[in-house]
């Protein structure tokens, strides 16, 4: 609590280095709030001013926060294949409406080593017209790998987008054995 017996957010951030490059790492006492791809110095410079202004304070560097190490520890097994499933709490104050609940259904309902289409996860939210929708929720998705939005993919058979770009998104179903390795 601060001086005026008010709970205060706290929300704390890393970097950590994975098989698809750096990624930022944000907790709150929440949960996970954000996930962050290739973060150089200006990602990472507007991430924290973005999640500064989104959730009303300044967020701390804090590698060895105990509210960060759960994650680390399970995105580093992630990587290592050694796990498969993501049991963290997740703050979900970064998203809302349609998005949040796409992205719930998503992280519930898409294991991993499996995909889905647009249109199919937009009919499983009941808006079965809504692929185009779930495109955006995808973009907009604050805490990529956790919630799987790469394993969201075209209905003809083609990967779709990817906020972190189309070679992380194929590393990522190639770990989880929907795509072979990339030879090279």
């Amino acid at each position: 609590m601060d001086s005026q017996g008010q709970n205060e957010q706290r929300v704390v951030w890393t970097v950590v280095g994975t098989d698809i490059g750096p990624l930022l790492l944000a907790a709150t006492q929440d949960g996970l709030v954000n996930v962050v791809f290739h973060a150089t110095d200006t990602v990472r410079d507007k991430t924290l001013d973005r999640l500064a202004t989104r959730l009303g304070t300044e967020p701390v560097e804090a590698p060895d926060s105990p509210l960060l190490a759960e994650a680390i520890r399970q995105f580093e097994a992630y990587f290592a294949g050694d796990r498969r499933d993501f049991e963290l709490s997740l703050d979900w104050s970064l998203i809302s409406g349609f998005n949040r609940q796409v992205l719930r259904e998503l992280a519930s309902g898409v294991p991993y080593g499996s995909v889905v289409g647009y249109g199919d996860l937009a009919g499983r939210v009941g808006q079965p017209r809504a692929a185009q929708a779930v495109g955006v929720a995808m973009g907009s998705n604050p805490l990529p790998v956790v919630v799987p939005c790469h394993r969201v993919v075209e209905s003809d058979g083609g990967i779709g987008g990817f906020g972190g770009g189309l070679e992380t998104k194929r590393k990522l179903l190639a770990l989880e054995g929907v795509l072979p390795e990339p030879l090279f």
